[in-house]
């Protein structure tokens, strides 16, 4: 994609005003210019815990994007001004990158999860979409981990020729771990999806789209 991509203050977090499409070309042309970023999925929630964690407000004004993922930020950002901004939930772009990543030959890495869990998300990614490079997986253990062990990961995403990095841990770890690697990786894109490993593994139910499109996940995710 082309131009600068607008983005509006929202709780002292720069969240990116633009749709699922533009989103999947932001990651298609950091990868052919090999330009180095990460990605923020970020709901309302998240907006929030930002106000009692600087470091974490941080982490997400440095990032390339800071995506809408839920309906109030979308509404939200339609207040300030963006016009033709949609919802852009890590689900649906890890679907859709998947999709449109075949034709450019992308390789992707997938990193958290519970054990098993980043196996079966490639198996299902991967029967969905034939001919998806899958570049490896790695299940981390459910603690924080020590910067020789940071390291050592590092190396064997390196060493897949992962493009992007799709990574599957609880907010606000995943995006703490985006930062602290960021630097350290050759891979050009990393994005923070969260759930999304759950749900297209398998191991987890997504609330139907008529509930999405309405802001009423929360009440499907607490039911």
């Amino acid at each position: 994609m082309t131009g600068k991509i607008q983005s509006f203050e929202i709780g002292g977090v720069n969240v990116s005003a633009i749709t699922l499409d533009q989103a999947s070309e932001f990651i298609a042309d950091a990868v052919a210019s090999r330009r180095k970023t990460f990605i923020c999925i970020r709901d309302a929630h998240g907006i929030v815990r930002c106000q009692r964690d600087k470091a974490l407000k941080e982490i997400h004004n440095a990032a390339g994007l800071v995506t809408p993922d839920g309906m109030p930020l979308v509404w939200c950002l339609r207040k300030l001004g963006a016009e033709n901004v949609t919802r852009v939930y890590g689900p649906d772009l890890l679907h859709l990158v998947s999709d449109r990543s075949r034709a450019r030959g992308m390789r992707h890495f997938f990193y958290g999860g519970a054990p098993g869990v980043a196996d079966k998300l490639a198996d299902a990614l991967s029967a969905r979409f034939p001919g998806l490079a899958v570049a490896g997986t790695y299940c981390p253990p459910f603690r924080d981990l020590s910067d020789e062990e940071i390291d050592e990961i590092c190396r064997v995403i390196d060493a897949s020729g992962a493009d992007v990095v799709w990574v599957g841990l609880s907010t606000p770890k995943q995006e703490y771990w985006m930062a602290r690697v960021r630097e350290r990786l050759e891979a050009p894109v990393l994005v923070g999806v969260g759930a999304a490993f759950d749900f297209h593994s398998g191991g987890k139910a997504q609330a139907p789209l008529w509930m999405q499109r309405n802001g009423l996940e929360w009440l499907f995710r607490m039911l």
